[in-house]
């Protein structure tokens, strides 16, 4: 079994590093793999160190082009994000391999391109329930198999989360919210800030971490300073193995209006961090009776649910405990793998 995962995307996000777990898992399972990834990009240099085989793209077209030549070279060709979904089956008539198209996102899909993107699509794969009722309803796709994303647990750097800790200035006895998200619309940051504005009102014994970077920053450091929560709101940007400062943080908050599952809610889970976030697409399934759930843009339940959480309450114990068991018993990576390989197998066989 020969399989060309495809993921050109030029930045850095969970399915990017699914699409890594995925690679990763299969290869030790004996499939045969190989990525197709932008030239340069953080998915390229992460795969080359792991030793994985690339075909390197420089843009769109370069894609098409190389995706068009590969008739013959493989059992399957997997598209993991979006951009690569429409390159696959754009070509699908020259390369003429099985396609199966990992659906990430949880806006409705709509228009007859994208009707015919999807008929032209051997497999569409949901990473949660909701994707896949949305896909239902919009008519796209009926049948659509759920393979959730998975987590992956490492040894964490705590002495470099300690460090940051420490040069930010933060005491032993101050509690850490953290959030690890994008700065861009759908995740909502202003809901974040907006939460953490209520819950100042109520207790000081916190402050916030705040990863990721993205087309919000500015208007999200205003907001910071116009709710006057900039002593207690740090924007991080970007940080390199960002797990690490799961070892610090005492809560996870996701404020997300969309969301197709939330990958680093599992990361939250798997380290042990109690969890406060919106019902946004696969959160609700996610979180429920594993974390504290809102409804988008409920500020007030937010805070709520964060004062609860930073209290150590028996509600969010018990949270913990679910969500630990629901981590190592059902979102292995291995298991996630072996589910496509079946899925591989079942379209090889037709």
């Amino acid at each position: 079994m020969k399989i060309l995962q495809v993921n050109t995307e030029k930045t850095w996000r969970g399915g990017e590093r699914q699409t890594l777990y995925t690679l990763e898992s299969l290869i030790s399972q004996g499939v045969d793999c190989q990525l197709m990834a932008l030239k340069g990009s953080l998915m390229h240099k992460r795969a080359v160190a792991m030793g994985i085989s690339i075909i390197a793209i420089e843009s769109m077209t370069d894609a098409l082009k190389k995706l068009s030549n590969l008739k013959g070279r493989f059992d399957c060709v997997h598209a993991q994000t979006g951009k690569a979904h429409t390159q696959c089956v754009l070509t699908k008539i020259f390369h003429q391999t099985p396609v199966v198209y990992t659906r990430r996102v949880d806006f409705i899909p709509s228009g007859f391109s994208t009707r015919l993107k999807y008929k032209f699509t051997n497999k569409v794969v949901s990473i949660s329930p909701a994707i896949s009722s949305i896909l239902n309803q919009s008519g796209m796709c009926s049948d659509s198999l759920i393979i959730s994303s998975a987590v992956k647990g490492r040894n964490l750097d705590i002495e470099r989360a300690l460090k940051l800790k420490k040069s930010l200035g933060i005491q032993d006895s101050t509690k850490i919210i953290g959030l690890i998200s994008a700065l861009e619309p759908h995740k909502d940051p202003v809901a974040a800030l907006k939460t953490i504005h209520e819950l100042q009102k109520v207790r000081q014994d916190f402050v916030v971490l705040h990863f990721g970077d993205g087309a919000l920053f500015d208007q999200v450091s205003d907001t910071i300073k116009e709710l006057s929560i900039d002593q207690l709101y740090f924007q991080m940007g970007h940080h390199e193995n960002v797990e690490d400062y799961f070892s610090i943080m005492d809560v996870f908050l996701m404020t997300s209006k969309e969301e197709g599952l939330g990958s680093s809610v599992l990361d939250a889970f798997n380290y042990e961090v109690s969890v406060v976030s919106t019902n946004a697409g696969g959160l609700n399934d996610l979180v429920k009776d594993r974390g504290f759930v809102c409804d988008i843009g409920d500020t007030q339940c937010l805070s709520q649910g964060l004062s609860l959480a930073l209290d150590s309450s028996k509600e969010s114990i018990a949270h913990k405990i679910s969500a630990k068991e629901y981590c190592d018993n059902e979102m292995g990576v291995d298991l996630m793998a072996s589910k496509y390989i079946d899925l591989y197998q079942g379209l090889i066989n037709e």
